[in-house]
This record gives C-alpha cells, sequence and structure tokens, in this order.
C-alpha cells in the first residue's frame, strides 16, 4: 500500500479524542523519533491516541484513504517497524494504563504501557508476569511476538500468560479475542506479531515474584573464557526452576560492586536472578564457582524493579542499533570457539551476546497451542546486538553482528528464529520460525481478518 491517495486530515483529526500530529506542527520532530537512532522515518501523519475508539477512527481512516500504516506502542523495534516514511504512525503512547486486581491475579494493561509500567503496578502487591528486560520496552511489541523474559523459566512466556486482548482489526472494528471468543483470532495474536490489528488491551495471569530477589553477575577474562563456558553449560542446563540465567559476553559494567581495575573489561560470564530461597540461589552460584572461579564474583539482594531496568542506560534512546538472533539446541564446544573467536572482535564496548537459556516452563506449553515461532523443546536464544553509541560505529557493529551470526549458522536449529529478535524480515527465515503448517495456519487467520494485508509493517505473513 503506498499513501499516493489524497486526503483531508481534518476529517481525522475531528475524529480523535487524541492528537493528530503532522510535518508542520511544533511537535512533530519529537513525536517521530523512534528508540533506534539509525531509524530516521518521516510519517505523513502521527494519530496518538487515547481510546480504543481512537484507534479504530485512525485505522478506518489510513485504509480508505491508501495510507501504509505504522503502529507504535513503545517504538522499541530495532528494524523500525514503529514508523514510516509518508504513511500514518498510530501511536498508542498515550494509552499506559494499568489496572491490577490482586485478588484474582490478572492485569488489564493499554497497548502502549511500557515493561516498566506493568512492572510497578504489579510489583505493589507482589506480583510479576514474563517482561522483557529493557523497562522502556513496549509490552505490545513484545507480547505479540511471544515474550521473553527473567521470568520465562519459571512462568512460560508473556503469551502463555495472556488471557483475553481487545484488538482493533482492519475493517475497524473492535473484538475481544479469548479462549471462548473470536479463539482463532487469539491465538493467532500470541506470537504472530502485529499482523491481524492494533491490540488496545492485554488481559495477563500474574504470579507471585519479587519485591526483592536475589542478583549475581560472574564474569571471567577472555583466556579463560572455554573454561567458563564449558562450566556454565553444564549448570544452566540443570537450574531449578525459581533460578535463571543469562550466559553473556558483556563488559564489566563500572559500577560500584565492581573493582575499579575491572571497570569496562571485555568478559564473558552469567548474570543470575533467584526468584526462591536464598540457599537455592547460593547452591547454583556456588555449583559454577567449585567449576571455575570467576574473576568478577558480585551477589545481592535486589528490588525486582531494578531488576527489571538493569539494561535500561545500556540501551537507551538515540544510540544506533541491529542485531541478529539465532537458536541453538545445544552449546556445544563449536559454539564456545566461535562465541570466543568473534567476541572480541566488536569495537563498541555496548556490543553484546546475551542467550536466553529456554526451558522449564517454557517448555509446559503445546507447541501448538499458540502462534508462537520459536519451539518448545529445551533451546538457547542468542542475540547478538550491535549498539553504538556514535553512528560512525554502527557499521562495524553491524558486520560483527552478521559475521558472528553466519558462523553459528551450521550449529543453529534451522534457518529459524525468535521473530523478536529479527531485523531483516525474510521470508524464508520467516516461513522457517512457525514451520510450515502453523504458517499456513496464520495466513488463513490473516485472510479471514486482514485480507488486503493493511497491517504489514511487520514480520508479515502473507493473507491466504
Amino acid at each position: 500500500m503506498t499513501s499516493t491517495a489524497r486526503y483531508d486530515a481534518t476529517e481525522l483529526r475531528a475524529a480523535l479524542t487524541g492528537q493528530l500530529i503532522e510535518p508542520s506542527d511544533g511537535g512533530y520532530e519529537v513525536a517521530r523519533k523512534v528508540f533506534n537512532a539509525d531509524i530516521d522515518r518521516r510519517p505523513a501523519l502521527i494519530a496518538q491516541c487515547a481510546s480504543s475508539g481512537d484507534v479504530a477512527a485512525a485505522v478506518s481512516f489510513a485504509r480508505t484513504n491508501g495510507l501504509e500504516i505504522a503502529v507504535r506502542s513503545g517504538a522499541h523495534s530495532m528494524s523500525g517497524a514503529s514508523t514510516v516514511d509518508d504513511g500514518l504512525v498510530i501511536d498508542l503512547s498515550a494509552m499506559r494504563d494499568v489496572k491490577v486486581d490482586p485478588a484474582k491475579r490478572i492485569a488489564r494493561v493499554q497497548g502502549g504501557a511500557l515493561n516498566s509500567d506493568l512492572d510497578a503496578a504489579a510489583q505493589e502487591h507482589g506480583l510479576a508476569v514474563t517482561a522483557g528486560m529493557v523497562g522502556h520496552t513496549g509490552l505490545g511489541g513484545l507480547t505479540l511476538g511471544g515474550g521473553m523474559g527473567w521470568l520465562s523459566r519459571k512462568a512460560g512466556l508473556t503469551i502463555d500468560n495472556l488471557l483475553s486482548a481487545e484488538i482493533v482489526v482492519a475493517d475497524g472494528r473492535t473484538l475481544r479475542v479469548s479462549e471462548t471468543e473470536h479463539p482463532d483470532l487469539f491465538w493467532a495474536i500470541r506470537g504472530g506479531g502485529g499482523n491481524f490489528g492494533v491490540v488496545t488491551e492485554f488481559e495477563f495471569r500474574l504470579h507471585e515474584a519479587g519485591p526483592m530477589i536475589r542478583f549475581g553477575l560472574l564474569l571471567w577474562p577472555y583466556d579463560r573464557g572455554a573454561e567458563a563456558l564449558r562450566v556454565l553449560r553444564e549448570v544452566v542446563a540443570d537450574l531449578p526452576p525459581d533460578v535463571n540465567a543469562m550466559i553473556a559476553g558483556v563488559d564489566a559494567p563500572p559500577a560500584p560492586f565492581i573493582p575499579e581495575e575491572h571497570h569496562l573489561r571485555r568478559c564473558v560470564g552469567v548474570l543470575l536472578v533467584g526468584f526462591g530461597s536464598e540457599e537455592e540461589f547460593t547452591a547454583v552460584a556456588d555449583r559454577i564457582r567449585s567449576g571455575s572461579q570467576p574473576l568478577i564474583d558480585a551477589t545481592m539482594p535486589m528490588p525486582y524493579t531494578v531488576l527489571q531496568t538493569l539494561f535500561d542506560e545500556s540501551n537507551c534512546w538515540g544510540h544506533h542499533y541491529y542485531e541478529k538472533s539465532c537458536l541453538l539446541e545445544e552449546f556445544t564446544d563449536e559454539a564456545i570457539e566461535v562465541i570466543l573467536e568473534h567476541l572480541p572482535r566488536r569495537q563498541s564496548p555496548l556490543s553484546v551476546l546475551l542467550t536466553y537459556r529456554l526451558d522449564a516452563a517454557y517448555c509446559e506449553q503445546d507447541e501448538d497451542a499458540t502462534a508462537f515461532g520459536g519451539g518448545r523443546s529445551p533451546r538457547y536464544a542468542l542475540f547478538l546486538i550491535g549498539n553504538a553509541p556514535d553512528p560512525a560505529l554502527l557499521p562495524a557493529e553491524r558486520a560483527w553482528a552478521r559475521d558472528f551470526w553466519e558462523a553459528l549458522r551450521p550449529m543453529s536449529m534451522g534457518a529459524g528464529t525468535y521473530v523478536n529478535g529479527m531485523y531483516e524480515y525474510e521470508e524464508d527465515r520467516v516461513l522457517a520460525s512457525y514451520g510450515a503448517a502453523k504458517y499456513a495456519r496464520l495466513a488463513a487467520i490473516k485472510g479471514q481478518y486482514d485480507p488486503g494485508n493493511l497491517f504489514h509493517r511487520n514480520i508479515n505473513i502473507k493473507p491466504a
């Protein structure tokens, strides 16, 4: 769809209770910015919606006038899916209300809410649901692709805890979807991305977590990396459900608990989080120490809300980003060799390798219960994130991530990956991520609810 049609923006302006921003308006330059500074697009219109009625009006206006649509929640899409040149951005950032029912352990969350909004409201009652690791990420995009986080092993993916949703579909209708209402569409939005409409409200099941957790950061220098990573793979593959771990390639942060002489030292290591007893958490840390004594060994109690914002500063707005991801069934010696070969080649101190261990509650959901395109057997999800505070660094970080990814491909679980970790939306990789049968079912549902592919600025499923 292109924006060649002529339109009268006053029609949409009159229909909105929120704001409509055009390029001539004073707030346009701020309103059009997104998280990844490498994405520099100029929408024709930005509809800052205040209600599902506003969203429905914006969708109908775009469809009638031939405007391409981008949907913005937290604007965190590294690939720039939340903005568009010359089209209409449906901006949900004013819709961030969160209502928690602590007795039922349910949260109702508007479509523009950020991870930090949900965390703050739920933690007042010692409750949480799986969400991402950066507080200013939008819950909308995170959820629709699956949703991984520190609670994935304890509570499953974000979509595994989605009870219902309110969604505006391509013909302008607002639907409530759940296991009993439009169950086909409810299945599709749990992993099928933004292909099926604009979600204006999510209803989540909550779990007990926090308000205090145990946190650990154990790091080793590269020259001891092989030894450390072999120990980590043994421990991380056999964790109790209330402990999670992320294997990482990072620079030691300039934090008060890190000796100054090790600040920004390039390391491999593990981030440990414990939601259960201190004894259980300590036993895991001790297993690691007994196998390979770390150079940096910091463990401490921490508020859950602080855990959820640990990466906020290093993943701030205005940096230039690029990402590649893949899935490994096993953390093999060959994979360790590739990791230790490629980690030293990054130039930006903020570029990282982050590795989720996906098992326990993640694997308890039936493979076909949702549209999630990542598979439910135990595995590792690797994210290679190029993070360049200076745009001049980005070409090197992009090349680093691509070369690293290419080297990992021979040991990866096919061409598929977690769709939220895709930067380029290659059609063959999208198909491989979902598998032929699941993709065909998604395409059929897309054909029913969005036959004209109005919502295509995403990991696109073409309508059957």
